[in-house]
C-alpha cells in the first residue's frame, strides 16, 4: 500500500501559522490580537570576552605555578606547576592605560586579612581617603592579597562585587573574595606572574 502525502494544510501546521501571524483561535473564532506587547527597557549588558590562553604562549615552565592577568579579557588564569589544576577567574582591572602595569612578576608575600594604606599616587588623587583601613569588611583588599614584586601591586579580593569584570582598580587586580580565597591556597611564594 502507497501513501500519498496530502498537500493540504494540517490542523497543527493552520495553529503554528495562525499563532505566528498573531491571530489566536478559540472555539471555532478566530480573533486578532489586539493589545499592544509590553514594551521592554532597554538592557546593558557587560560583555566578557574571557580568552583563555595556554601558558606556554607565556611562561618557559610552570615552576611555583603560574598566574596570568589578562588586562583585556578582564580574567586571571592560574596553573599548577604538574598542570593539575587549572582555575580561571573574572577579574577587575585598572582604570586606565596610566594605572597599568604590564610584564614579569612574582608573588613575594601573601597575606589573609590584609590591612591597607593608599599609595602616594592616590592619596594626591584622593586627598580625602584614609591613610590606614584595618583588615575586615571594608577593607579595599578583601579577605585575602598576593603581594607581587612590585611595590604597591597586589591580586587581592574586593567585597564591591560591582568592580569584578570593570577596569576599576588603581593597579591591583581584584578577585571576588571567594576567588581570591581558592587562588591563595593555591598560589606559593615565588608564583610566577605575569600582566598583560
Amino acid at each position: 500500500m502507497k501513501l500519498v502525502k496530502d498537500s493540504s494544510i494540517s490542523r497543527r501546521g493552520a495553529l503554528l501559522g495562525a499563532a505566528a501571524s498573531g491571530v489566536f483561535l478559540g472555539t471555532g473564532v478566530a480573533t486578532a490580537q489586539t493589545t499592544a506587547p509590553l514594551a521592554s527597557p532597554p538592557v546593558r549588558r557587560k560583555i566578557s570576552s574571557f580568552a583563555v590562553s595556554n601558558w606556554r604562549d607565556h611562561f618557559d615552565n610552570l615552576n611555583n605555578g603560574a598566574i596570568l592577568c589578562d588586562i583585556d579579557s578582564r580574567a586571571v588564569q592560574y596553573w599548577s606547576e604538574d598542570e593539575s589544576v587549572y582555575k580561571l577567574y573574572p577579574s577587575s582591572v585598572p582604570e586606565s592605560e596610566e594605572l597599568t602595569k604590564r610584564g614579569y612578576t612574582s608573588v613575594i608575600k601573601k597575606v589573609e586579612g590584609p590591612s591597607w594604606r593608599p599609595t602616594p599616587s592616590m592619596k594626591i588623587r584622593n586627598p580625602d581617603w584614609p591613610d590606614y583601613f584595618p583588615p575586615g569588611p571594608d577593607n579595599p583588599l578583601g579577605t585575602h592579597a598576593l603581594y607581587l614584586s612590585w611595590q604597591y601591586y597586589r591580586v587581592h579580593g574586593t567585597g564591591d562585587t560591582r568592580k569584578i569584570g570593570r577596569q576599576s582598580s588603581n593597579g591591583c587586580i581584584g578577585l571576588y573574595n571567594e576567588h581570591i580565597k581558592e587562588l591563595f591556597a593555591l598560589a606559593e611564594v615565588g608564583t610566577q606572574v605575569k600582566l598583560f
